[in-house]
């Protein structure tokens, strides 16, 4: 949103500098005085332990232009690339600023495009703008950047598009204006000290469903060192580009790009369109069926079957409140702990999607739901995340086992199960099992639906069909429900005295 023009926006230029005694001053210099007028700026030059006098000129510089209000910082230790862009966001949230411009000391990125880079932000049409080395055609090459950096830019740039599902011309660019309020929101405290810190910045900002507009800015290469590796900063963006996707399709969690703030079910979205959990549940339950979907969260899939046909009811803790608007579907709220308040002969189908794990105790909620069937005839749909995934064992391998808020490892599960136990834990309860078989993962979710994850998808079906138990993300099941001993005593003893059937 723009800032009404009684107020200027107050902007924080930031300095992030390391050996830079020789360009410092120049790039002080370089910083339009006409962001002044525009803006209540500060200038804080960040010197992240340098050796040599970057942080006297700074003081120095200081000193000369009282015009101006700059801070000179000096990080004690040596806090890296990365740790130190968290020193100078800190900065600028703790002191209230509404934007803040990253320039290096070192001089390679242009400050005089810092009033066109602000505006974006300023007229409330961004929530970071990032400059580009990489829109100008040939811009990039002329401006000095090697050959070599061009093409791991661009390889890598394409690489990130392609599993991100963005279009971004660089990922790979210092010259960041973020709004601060943007900032606040994210964890970004969690991320690397190294270079990667850029990228791991830019996921969360797509997991927040941040506003990112790239503008075109000139390359300058000139005598600065350049202190990035480049095999291992290729290594570490890929590997945490990798991570994102498999974090966003609930496969392995990692906290710093946990920037969803809601609560309860709300983020349980439905995986339609390919092979997956929702699908296969879908197509299990016959169209005009009489269907009882317990923990059915946002309630998607009651939604689904609405426009199947069937008469729904839903039974959560929370209780989707939309629900009842649509016809056909009853909402019931209770916590599924406690034994069932309905009945459960009126259905066809019982739907128990990703809830058994949630439960404190299964058994005995399978038990007390077995209770009450009879001889007719009803289906039990459940499915329930694979410990045994592939993940999990080589997660444990590693001496690691992360819970998170979505994924295998939801902190919320209190139970987790493999395909022999689940198997055992419905045949101990008197459950026939019709259909168990594996459901691959959610990658058109991290990926989007494109080439590569189509034929990552069918690579998964293929392998699970191969070893179900190492390579299934879940465990669907069908399971024809039979009646307990206490009913077919009740049953006998009401037929042999003439009564009839046993109702209850």
């Amino acid at each position: 949103m723009k800032q009404t023009s009684g107020h200027r926006p107050r902007l924080l230029i930031f300095v992030i500098a390391y050996y830079a005694e020789s360009t410092l001053r120049s790039v002080l210099d370089r910083i339009p005085r006409k962001l002044m007028d525009e803006y209540e700026c500060e200038v804080c030059v960040v010197d992240d332990a340098s050796d040599d006098s970057t942080s006297d000129v700074g003081h120095e510089y200081r000193r000369e232009h009282l015009e101006i209000k700059i801070v000179v910082l000096r990080n004690h230790v040596n806090q890296g690339y990365g740790g130190n862009q968290k020193v100078g966001y800190t900065y600028a949230i703790e002191n209230g600023f509404d934007y803040v411009a990253m320039v290096h000391g070192d001089g390679q990125y242009a400050p005089e495009e810092l009033p066109r880079l602000v505006q974006p932000i300023h007229e409330g049409e961004a929530d970071a703008v990032f400059g580009s080395r990489m829109m100008t055609r040939g811009g990039a090459l002329a401006g000095g950047m090697p050959l070599y950096k061009f093409v791991g830019n661009k390889i890598l740039s394409k690489f990130q598009n392609a599993v991100l599902g963005t279009a971004l011309t660089e990922f790979h660019s210092g010259y960041r204006i973020y709004r601060v309020a943007t900032l606040k929101r994210l964890p970004f405290r969690l991320n690397s000290n190294d270079f990667h810190f850029d990228t791991e910045i830019i996921l969360q900002l797509l997991d927040s469903k941040a506003r990112i507009l790239e503008l075109p800015i000139p390359t300058y290469y000139g005598d600065e060192i350049s202190r990035v590796n480049g095999m291992k900063y290729a290594g570490n963006v890929a590997i945490a580009t990798l991570r994102y996707a498999a974090h966003r399709a609930g496969i392995l969690f990692r906290r710093r790009y946990d920037t969803d703030s809601r609560t309860g079910s709300d983020h349980y979205d439905l995986k339609l369109g390919y092979a997956s959990s929702h699908t296969y549940a879908l197509s299990a339950v016959k169209p005009g069926s009489a269907v009882l979907d317990l923990g059915a969260g946002p309630g998607g899939i009651a939604t689904e079957l609405h426009k199947q046909g069937c008469q729904v009811t839903v039974v959560d803790q929370h209780a989707p409140t939309a629900l009842p608007q649509i016809g056909n579907i009853k909402v019931h709220a209770q916590d599924l702990d406690e034994p069932l308040a309905l009945s459960v002969r009126e259905f066809d189908y019982v739907l128990m999607l990703d809830v058994i794990e949630h439960l404190k105790d299964p058994e005995r909620a399978i038990d007390s739901l077995r209770e009450q069937f009879d001889y007719s005839p009803r289906t039990l749909v459940l499915t329930t995340p694979n410990v045994a995934f592939i993940t999990m064992r080589l997660m444990l391998l590693a001496g690691q086992f992360n819970y998170g808020k979505s994924g295998i490892l939801d902190r919320t599960h209190t139970r987790l199960f493999t395909f022999r136990s689940i198997r055992r834990l419905l045949e101990d309860a008197g459950f026939r099992i019709k259909k168990l078989e594996g459901v691959p993962a959610p990658i058109p979710k991290a990926l989007g639906d494109n080439a590569v994850s189509r034929f990552l998808l069918a690579a998964n079906i293929l392998a699970i069909r191969v070893l179900p138990t190492l390579f299934s993300y879940q465990i669907f099941i069908e399971a024809e429900a039979t009646p307990d001993v206490d009913f077919v005593l009740r049953d006998t003893r009401a037929r042999r005295s003439g009564i009839g059937v046993v109702e209850g």
